[in-house]
């Protein structure tokens, strides 16, 4: 039985034909993220901005009415609250963000907490609060700091490993790749004001080490070519790589985003930031490692000599005196 195969044996597309319009196209998607992140900032989660988590477990029932506590809660006016399970499925955990002015006077956070716990008692009698637990918005606010450092520190390394492992230009290459990436799945959370709190870190991340998984099957391609192809023209060099390694990118992208899309439309609305995150990554990951890693190679001056150890004078004299032989 003949094999389907998604990308025909030895494509010839010329990716860098266009190289110029979508670098444009990219810094200017960039540049609106950005716009928007500092006009429309970003709709931030419970952990970033602080709030409360009430623990409740349903005795008398087997799973918790998650979707009733959602419309109950959310018409006590304190905003959406974030409800998952917490352990086994008669087990729940209710996130709110904190009131406005609880900085100032505790009482408020008390109040909402209260009100919530009596709404949950009276209208599911089984209902037994385990605990509730405060997180102060400066805590909060120390998180997501930190959590944006872990994001850009952790890109940082990544492209130092590239340095090392490949040249410096690759390294540029991959850093700018994930900025890129970045960037765009920040600007959608600012476009959209999906809640932004820990798990799209943990998003970002993922898609971080997705791009970059990307990037460097592409360059270790471009790195192979340089020492094979000595002659051949930067651009053309690029186009080869890219479409040697074309195969293998469209079939592991088009994997992931069969779950993915699955996960969007039937998943729970939990998890559907985090898989909008991923998902979104994806494409942009695959982008990136196409017309942003490997175009930006001939604008940093690589060419199939690049990495070719100079010649010592003793190694030349050698080669004089083999040639005369």
């Amino acid at each position: 039985m003949k094999l389907l195969k998604l990308v025909p044996d030895n494509t010839n597309i010329k990716f860098l034909r266009l190289s110029n319009a979508f670098y444009a196209m990219s810094a200017l998607l960039m540049a609106a993220s950005i716009f928007l992140v500092f006009t429309k900032g970003l709709n931030l989660g419970v952990d970033f901005v602080g709030g409360q988590m009430i623990r409740v477990t349903f005795t008398q029932s087997a799973e918790a009415p998650v979707a009733e506590l959602r419309t109950q809660v959310g018409e006590l006016g304190y905003g959406e609250p974030i409800i998952q399970q917490f352990g086994k499925p008669n087990e729940i955990s209710v996130r709110m963000k904190l009131p406005e002015g609880s900085e100032a006077d505790a009482s408020l956070a008390d109040a909402m907490a209260r009100k919530i716990t009596a709404t949950i008692k009276a209208e599911h009698p089984d209902a037994r609060i385990d605990g509730v637990d405060s997180v102060s918005g400066k805590v909060s606010g120390e998180l997501f700091k930190t959590g944006m450092q872990a994001l850009f520190a952790a890109m940082l390394a990544i492209s130092v490993y590239i340095w090392v492992r490949f040249e410096w230009q690759f390294g540029v290459g991959a850093l700018l790749s994930l900025l890129h990436d970045v960037t765009l799945t920040l600007g959608l959370f600012a476009l959209t004001q999906m809640e932004f709190d820990l798990n799209i870190v943990a998003a970002i991340l993922t898609l971080i080490g997705y791009s970059l998984n990307d990037t460097i099957v592409v360059y270790d391609r471009i790195r192979e070519n340089l020492k094979k192809y000595r002659r051949m023209p930067m651009a053309e060099l690029l186009d080869l790589s890219v479409n040697e390694t074309l195969s293998r990118t469209i079939v592991t992208t088009l994997s992931l985003l069969i779950t993915l899309v699955a996960l969007l439309v039937l998943g729970p609305n939990v998890i559907f930031g985090f898989t909008a995150a991923i998902t979104l990554g994806i494409f942009v990951g695959t982008y990136s490692s196409i017309y942003m890693a490997a175009p930006i190679l001939m604008w940093l001056k690589v060419t199939s000599n690049s990495f070719v150890q100079a010649e010592t004078e003793i190694e030349r004299q050698e080669r004089l005196a083999r040639e005369r032989s």
